[in-house]
């Protein structure tokens, strides 16, 4: 993980990050390369660019672009194997941007926070996006990536989520069928818009909204782990743990799905990419089996 970027200039009600790190800053495109550069050079075979505003990068140095001008640079002056990128916010992306995934060294997963699929709870989070724009988005990434893995944030319980705002964002996820899910019930920050905000969400609400997302989010992991199923897939080996009489490995595919497969005991896969079929669909991720080497 390589943090290029700090700051966020974003004003969300929920958020205390502003108040705590302070407006954005990018670390220059010289200093990333350079580091990147090392990183390869120490045995590192995939380098996960972040920030805690990552799609703002290069704005405060006064390119608009950055991250894509970034992103770009990388792929052409370094030699790692695998780039990939944390977190986005939807309205720092446009159509454009996916080009960048014409090379198969950016791996192809989005993580794109939502936080609510209602307008008016949008609109209260201040967040700059809504229902139609993000929708968008995903689709033209999915146009232009076709096996691209879209991830997202939910918050439930926001002040002044009403029933039918949540129905509005259970049924927006289950339409856009995330890859991966991560559910937040919503936490008072001092400090913040949203503490100031009425009316409160009793608690057992929140619970079983996060419940009834929680189920949604297995049904929607699992049906895109599914149809990995069959398929071949570069995966990175990171850790191995005994399983019997053999090893059980676990990584990564290009699209951010945890993968396992058994191997000898004495075959050492640690920080190895190989040609991975995808033979089966499990609660978390996908078993495999190693192709010939």
């Amino acid at each position: 993980f390589l943090k290029v970027q700090d700051g966020c200039d974003n004003r969300c009600a929920f958020c205390v990050i502003t108040i705590a790190r302070g407006a954005g800053r990018s670390v220059s495109i010289d200093a990333v390369l350079e580091q990147i550069n090392e990183l390869h050079r120490l045995g590192y075979r995939e380098v996960v660019l972040s920030g805690v505003h990552l799609g703002s990068y290069g704005h405060d140095l006064g390119d608009q672009r950055g991250l894509q001008h970034l992103i770009e640079r990388v792929l052409a002056e370094t030699d790692v194997d695998r780039l990939r990128l944390s977190s986005l916010e939807p309205w720092d992306l446009d159509a454009s941007f996916f080009s960048v995934f014409s090379n198969p060294r950016l791996l192809p997963h989005l993580h794109l926070p939502l936080q609510s699929g209602c307008d008016e709870t949008l609109k209260r989070m201040a967040r700059r996006t809504s229902r139609a724009e993000f929708s968008q988005l995903v689709a033209e990434a999915r146009r232009a990536v076709p096996v691209v893995a879209s991830s997202s944030d939910i918050i439930v319980g926001f002040p002044g989520e009403s029933d039918d705002d949540f129905e509005q964002s259970i049924a927006l996820v289950e339409e856009l069928a995330f890859s991966r899910l991560h559910i937040f019930r919503y936490s008072r920050r001092e400090g913040t818009p949203a503490a100031k905000m009425a009316p409160h969400v009793p608690g057992p609400v929140a619970q079983e909204r996060s419940r009834r997302l929680h189920v949604l989010a297995a049904d929607l992991e699992h049906s895109f782990n599914s149809g990995l199923v069959g398929h071949t897939a570069d995966v990175l080996w990171e850790t191995a743990e005994d399983h019997g009489d053999s090893l059980r490995w676990s990584g990564l595919t290009p699209n951010y799905v945890r993968v396992t497969a058994t191997t000898l005991p004495d075959e050492d896969l640690l920080n190895v990419i190989t040609a991975t079929e995808i033979v089966e669909a499990v609660p978390g991720g996908v078993v495999g089996r190693i192709q010939t080497r």
